[in-house]
């Protein structure tokens, strides 16, 4: 079943680096920590000004971090904006400004930096990366935080330009949870969000160090080894299918479900909605997935054997179709194409439909008042199609850590929280454009599979060798691994 990859050993002239056992082998990864801030100078090497291009979610909170980490160095963070950017306003207000130099024109920025890191919109990254690779002072480093570009490149006969490093350091959550875990991270150790990285080139042998210290500086608590290519497949990937799209497609088909069957609107949002991003991600927050099913009685098992196999195939049938419109570029053009069809015109919300308009506010009213337990029909569909995607990725060659981050903690410990402080498609239609089409197209097919496919066929016995595949599972052990490096605290969602 699994055919992962196990990513090659590195090493830093400035960190210490750890070994972490994962099945299969080992992986190396870096413990961040506010100790190892007075190393930053060193691992940035040649680097005197660090330019952040853009200031949406990402930008502003990794602006910040970098400037605050590096204050006690002579390294200088700026933020570059398209001209009359709306966002100039907020920059300023967060200390940015023309008058000190870290506030300007983005390519003046763009020309300025040693290392350059690009948090623009993915569509108008595709637009505008020949004018900032244009810009770019000799022996300057690109940064970027998603791979999208460079699946555009291939897609479209494009290169990096030589001579040029390429690092990505790749925060698994949100702009937000960013900035507000590094700003608890100053009181209580551990706080933070965990960042894959990736060296794409490297003419000067120092990538792997700025990517590192690009990470610390962050505020990492964790950093784990990728490839640019690996990041981009499985971050697209995965906000389409459970961290995002397949969410939405979840709740909406168990909502209709549960209010058919006789369910009044609030009792049904529990049972759907609440229990997702409640207790049943808590608990794989806290325990793994195998204590979702273990915490059941005689009935609830079995109730949640029968979705569980029979949601797997029809869950695990889109994954891979998602996976495939990836790799091959189809999804990557789709958002470029879908950029330019939208331009600047708002994009429709799905937040009217009667499941967002009749219950959430009431079952958020009323959380204090009582302990809701897990639904096991419900879990067995969300635990179904969360291990359908580990399955893929793992078929697919990514890395244990890529793996359970991009397919459990960052959902379990980042975006479920948020989607529980507010609801499923708030979330949906406040995120990133490029998350949010994915969405807004994969959501309505695992819909449809869940309720022609997945659903009749729960009314059958259980598949044991599924069960088995399961309860065996690797994942099990590679999540416990990761879990010893969770953050310390839940993320904030305020």
């Amino acid at each position: 079943m699994t055919s992962t990859t196990h990513t090659a050993p590195y090493t830093s002239t400035v960190f210490p680096l750890e070994t972490m056992d994962v099945p299969g082998g080992t992986e190396t990864i870096l413990r961040g920590g506010r100790h190892l801030f007075p190393l930053l100078a060193t691992a940035f090497a040649g680097v005197r000004r660090i330019g952040v291009i853009g200031w949406g979610p990402q930008g502003r909170a990794q602006a910040q971090n970098l400037r605050d980490s590096l204050a006690d160095t002579d390294i200088r963070v700026a933020v570059g904006l398209r001209p009359h950017s709306a966002s100039a306003a907020d920059a300023r207000a967060h200390g940015f400004t023309e008058e000190d130099g870290t506030l300007g024109d983005w390519l003046a920025v763009t020309a300025a930096s040693d290392l350059v890191i690009l948090l623009i919109a993915d569509a108008a990254l595709a637009a505008h990366h020949q004018e900032i690779f244009a810009a770019l002072r000799p022996g300057a480093t690109v940064g970027l935080s998603h791979g999208f570009l460079l699946g555009h490149l291939r897609e479209t006969g494009g290169e990096f330009p030589a001579g040029h490093g390429v690092i990505a350091v790749c925060p698994k959550g949100m702009g937000d949870s960013v900035r507000r875990l590094y700003q608890q991270g100053a009181q209580i150790n551990g706080a933070g969000i965990n960042s894959s990285f990736a060296v794409h080139a490297d003419p000067d042998g120092r990538a792997t160090d700025r990517a590192l210290a690009w990470s610390v500086a962050l505020g990492s608590p964790y950093t784990f080894r990728t490839t640019l290519e690996s990041e981009y497949r499985s971050d697209i990937v995965g906000e389409r299918a459970i961290l995002l799209g397949a969410v939405h497609g979840i709740v909406e088909s168990l909502y209709g479900r549960f209010r058919l069957a006789g369910d009044d609107a609030v009792t049904a949002y529990e049972r759907s909605c609440e229990n997702i991003t409640g207790p049943i991600a808590r608990t794989i927050s806290r325990d793994g997935l195998r204590a979702v099913r273990e915490g059941l009685d005689v009935s609830g098992r079995d109730v949640f054997d029968r979705v569980y196999t029979a949601t797997y195939g029809p869950a695990r049938e889109i994954v891979a179709e998602i996976y495939d419109e990836v790799a091959d570029g189809t999804e990557l053009r789709s958002v470029v194409l879908a950029e330019r069809r939208l331009g600047a015109r708002p994009m429709s919300r799905i937040g009217g439909s009667p499941m967002w308009s009749a219950a959430g506010d009431e079952v958020r009213a009323r959380r204090d008042r009582r302990a809701l337990p897990v639904d096991p029909f419900t879990a067995g569909v969300f635990i179904a199609t969360m291990t359908a995607q580990i399955d893929e990725f793992a078929e697919r060659g990514h890395p244990w850590s890529e793996i359970v981050n991009e397919s459990v903690i960052e959902a379990v410990d980042s975006l479920l929280p948020y989607m529980h402080a507010r609801d499923v498609a708030y979330m949906v239609d406040n995120c990133s454009r490029t998350a949010r089409l994915g969405a807004r197209r994969w959501g309505p097919r695992f819909q449809a599979a869940y309720e022609q496919i997945a659903y009749p066929a729960a009314e059958h016995p259980a598949d044991e060798a599924l069960l088995t595949a399961f309860d065996t599972h690797p994942a099990h052990e590679a999540l416990t691994t990761a879990a010893k490096l969770r953050p310390s605290v839940d993320i904030s969602v305020a």
